[in-house]
């Protein structure tokens, strides 16, 4: 009996290793949310943003808040010198290959 369960154990394991290596090479099928029809989904997130507003968790920000996140966010960027001076290069290369662009040849001579 024991030779038994060795022998399907070992059929299923084969099988299994099969099945996976043949899966692999395949798209794998999409489940939970990815599976469902986008108008299904929007449904979904809509009575979750609903039950969300009723509950009383949810959260819209004021133009203040936003204004104070945007000046935090900018205040952390702008302290990485060396990124800003990145930044600057590339807006200046830019602007200054637009200006040549709009020139033309005859306005360069």
């Amino acid at each position: 009996m024991a030779s038994q369960s060795k022998n399907n154990s070992g059929s299923k394991s084969g099988m299994s290793a099969s099945s996976k290596s043949s899966s692999s090479r395949s798209t794998p099928s999409k489940r939970g949310f990815a599976a469902m029809s986008p108008e299904k989904q929007r449904e979904i997130a809509s009575m979750g943003g609903k039950a969300a507003h009723a509950k009383g968790t949810a959260h819209q920000f004021t133009s203040e808040e936003a204004r104070e996140a945007g000046r935090k966010g900018g205040t952390a960027v702008s302290r990485d010198r060396a990124h800003m001076a990145a930044i600057g290069r590339k807006g200046g290369s830019s602007s200054r290959s637009a200006s040549s662009r709009s020139m033309g040849d005859s306005a360069r001579n």
